[in-house]
């Protein structure tokens, strides 16, 4: 029994350092300038207010969208049960207030994961290749699910907010062994 929880402990430190490095190599990638589009991943809304990771984000395709100017940055996020507004939705009148027209944002507001916020995205826009815009943790999977699905990527990682990186690590560490073995 010893040595069986031995070899538990061994392969959860080996899936942790691989999962980490897989993680920090996606967000250290730096997107090409001058995109035909960026995709922004939502993330849990209060109210109308961004949460502080989807704020993360924000800023950071802000700063890409500033400097290319003929860029086109696409929203995702739908409305989660505890949400009065769709994600898209609060992304676009963040946009808005910063400055960003109107003509370059499209929105899809239906998508509840990321898995549904590129296929949707995909779906309704016609678009296969775009800098995707998360955080930094997340940067890896939602890749992975791009590619899976057919869309090429760039990475534009965010930093997370200390705040919420305890949270955010553990539930990746999870999601990404889940769609390893179970998602397309």
């Amino acid at each position: 029994m010893k040595r069986l929880l031995q070899i538990c402990i061994i392969m959860s430190l080996i899936y942790f350092i691989i999962a980490t490095s897989l993680m920090v190599s996606a967000a250290k990638q730096k997107p090409k300038q001058n995109a035909e589009y960026i995709l922004i991943l939502g993330a849990r809304v209060y109210d109308d207010r961004l949460s502080l990771a989807l704020k993360a984000r924000m800023d950071k395709a802000l700063t890409y969208l500033y400097r290319n100017t003929n860029t086109k940055v696409i929203v995702s996020g739908g409305q989660g049960h505890n949400e009065t507004i769709a994600e898209g939705v609060a992304m676009e009148r963040y946009l808005l207030e910063k400055g960003v027209s109107q003509e370059r944002i499209l929105v899809e507001d239906r998508a509840t994961s990321t898995y549904e916020n590129i296929k949707y995205t995909m779906d309704k826009f016609s678009v296969n290749k775009v800098v995707l815009v998360s955080n930094d943790f997340h940067m890896y999977r939602a890749k992975l699910i791009a590619k899976r699905l057919g869309m090429e990527t760039e990475s534009l990682a965010a930093p997370t907010p200390w705040k919420a990186k305890p949270k955010s690590y553990v539930r990746e560490y999870i999601a990404i062994l889940k769609t390893w073995l179970f998602d397309q």
